[in-house]
């Protein structure tokens, strides 16, 4: 079974934030010693948990590691940090203005801000919620005949059910009226003899 995407956010329940955080350190530090051995590169890491336990892994030294990350920052050049800054407040800029062009658009859709819009931009707005709608109710309808179909499969199911049942009873009632009667007990009558006990008559 194929796992669902993993939100990117803070888990907000604290026993499965530990559980999670406990599976992928572990996770985290296995990969880092494979990268070491098998590409046989220096590998240092460095987790803090949430309570301020230290994790770590290094291929050689920690210490020798960090240090040498720390000459490899200074030997850095000047221009290129200047040109991945600036690269990122860039990119920082663009995503800030994405977002308030999604605020406002929210805002419209909902009915707020509308006084500054114009006949055009209303009809805009009007066209595009008329086409969500559209899409809305197509998708409720697919759905209205997803469950009409499958109630009908079940009704199909249950009248094969219905009939099975109906010959089951109308056989037992056939061999109920075929199976023959228990005779009736002889009636006992009181039949006259000429028998006499005693004495015979002169």
């Amino acid at each position: 079974m194929a796992r669902g995407k993993t939100q990117m956010k803070r888990i907000e329940n604290a026993t499965s934030r530990q559980v999670t955080f406990s599976k992928r350190r572990s996770g985290l530090l296995k990969k880092a010693f494979e990268l070491s051995v098998l590409c046989d590169a220096e590998v240092a890491l460095i987790i803090f948990s949430p309570k301020g336990k230290l994790y770590e892994f290094s291929s050689s030294s920690a210490t020798s590691t960090i240090e040498r990350y720390q000459k490899n920052i200074k030997n850095l050049c000047p221009s290129r940090r200047m040109e991945q800054a600036q690269h990122f407040e860039e990119e920082v800029a663009i995503l800030r203005k994405k977002i308030e062009i999604l605020e406002e658009t929210r805002r419209r859709f909902l009915g707020d801000g509308l006084d500054s819009s114009s006949v055009d931009e209303l009809q805009q707005i009007e066209n595009q919620l008329e086409k969500s709608l559209s899409i809305i109710r197509s998708r409720k309808s697919l759905l209205f005949r997803e469950r009409m179909d499958q109630l009908k499969e079940e009704e199909k199911i249950l009248r094969k059910e219905n009939a099975e049942l109906r010959g089951k009873y109308e056989e037992q009632q056939l061999e109920l009226s075929i199976s023959p009667q228990p005779l009736p007990l002889r009636q006992v009558k009181e039949v006259e003899t000429q028998l006499f006990i005693g004495p015979p008559k002169s």
